[in-house]
């Protein structure tokens, strides 16, 4: 059974086609589940995650661990100010 409109093009889809009337998307080439999750060139069962974080990123953990010193020592300064400024 073919979509309303053709995930490929936009356009309206007959209810009975077989192909889309303007990009000729059928369910081998565009609106069946396994076309649509063929092309977004997601990760499998054989995605390794180490090697993508050693290519992309040069073996570096993508997010730093822990808070910097310099934002314990803003929060610091800020909590002083608001303690102070209450206690007026």
């Amino acid at each position: 059974m073919p979509p309303e409109t053709c995930p490929n093009c936009g356009a309206d889809v007959p209810p009975r086609a077989r192909a889309c009337p303007e990009c000729g998307a059928d369910e081998k080439t565009g609106w069946s589940e396994e076309a649509r999750a063929s092309g977004l060139d997601l990760p499998d069962e054989h995605f390794d995650y180490n090697d993508f974080i050693n290519r992309e990123f040069g073996g570096k953990s993508p997010v730093p661990r822990g808070i910097h010193w310099f934002w314990w020592v803003v929060a610091l300064v800020l909590a002083a100010a608001f303690i102070a400024f209450w206690l007026r």
